[in-house]
């Protein structure tokens, strides 16, 4: 059993939740400061974030091999996959899926009413998109809506009400998202032609969709630059705002039309830069100012 649940967090790469925490925790700690919460209360409050953000991104990455187990399969690429290569079985993801789901709609029931009313719909927002790729090229923007109520979510969990403010950073995430997982969909831009796959680098070509990954990065910064605007931030945000911003920039530049060999490095070493650096820069500044 342990081995499988050990393997089952290899299938959903559970490390990369850390692309979508930092944000989570950067719009608690943004609401916290709005309502000037009790650090007691505050870190309790945190613990469930976390360990709602863990459950709903376990249920919907173990969930989304379940769906995508026959293209992963037939994928050069994914054909190695836990599911496709019999590592693990469908019952026991299922199993896998149905616990962690519930751990999250726990975590929530635990942050407060409003939290546990939307639990059943921030589920069926980030299962939705496992079938996006059937029947819209725009999947990738609603992967980024699914990470970027996160921060929308966490805002809820403190304050017990949604902020419209909050929802720069949710456009934000959503359009950070976005221009990632169009990046990483370029490797298999010839896979989803043949399967019938949508995707913006199957509808655009492979450098039509790097210009618009470049397009969305562009907007995340402005939605950024509002949201230290709208909710009167300082420097040190200000300072998180330029370091993502370089550090998108270096990631464009390792990644072209004709050479996608450093694809995993734009995607997976960049991004968790971007997160933690971000999350370090504006909770500093949040704290600064307490």
């Amino acid at each position: 059993m342990w081995k499988r649940f050990r393997l089952t967090l290899e299938m959903i790469k559970f490390e990369h939740s850390i692309f979508a925490l930092p944000f989570a925790l950067t719009g608690a700690l943004l609401a916290i400061r709005q309502t000037h919460m009790h650090a007691s209360a505050a870190w309790a409050r945190i613990g469930w974030i976390v360990v709602a953000m863990v459950g709903a991104r376990s249920a919907a990455m173990a969930f989304n091999r379940l769906i995508d187990q026959e293209f992963d399969a037939r994928n050069p690429r994914t054909r190695m996959r836990h599911l496709p290569a019999g590592v693990l079985s469908r019952p026991f993801t299922w199993v896998f899926v149905v616990i962690s789901a519930l751990v999250f709609v726990l975590a929530a029931g635990q942050l407060n009413t409003l939290c546990f009313r939307l639990a059943p719909a921030a589920l069926g927002i980030v299962f939705f998109y496992s079938f996006t790729k059937r029947f819209t090229s725009f999947s990738h923007l609603v992967l980024g809506f699914a990470l970027g109520i996160a921060p929308a979510a966490a805002w809820i969990a403190i304050s017990g009400a949604l902020d419209p403010r909050i929802l720069w950073l949710t456009a934000a995430v959503t359009f950070w998202t976005a221009g990632f997982d169009i990046i990483y969909a370029c490797q298999d831009f010839e896979f989803d032609s043949v399967e019938g796959l949508f995707s913006l680098p199957r509808r655009f070509g492979v450098a039509g969709a790097l210009r618009i990954a470049r397009l969305f990065h562009m907007l995340m910064i402005a939605c950024l630059l509002a949201l230290v605007y709208s909710l009167a931030l300082g420097a040190l945000s200000l300072a998180g705002v330029a370091a993502v911003t370089a550090l998108l920039i270096y990631e464009h530049s390792l990644v072209k039309a004709t050479d996608l060999s450093r694809v995993d490095a734009a995607f997976f070493t960049l991004n968790g830069y971007v997160s933690m650096l971000f999350f370090v820069f504006w909770a500093a500044d949040v704290l600064w100012k307490s």
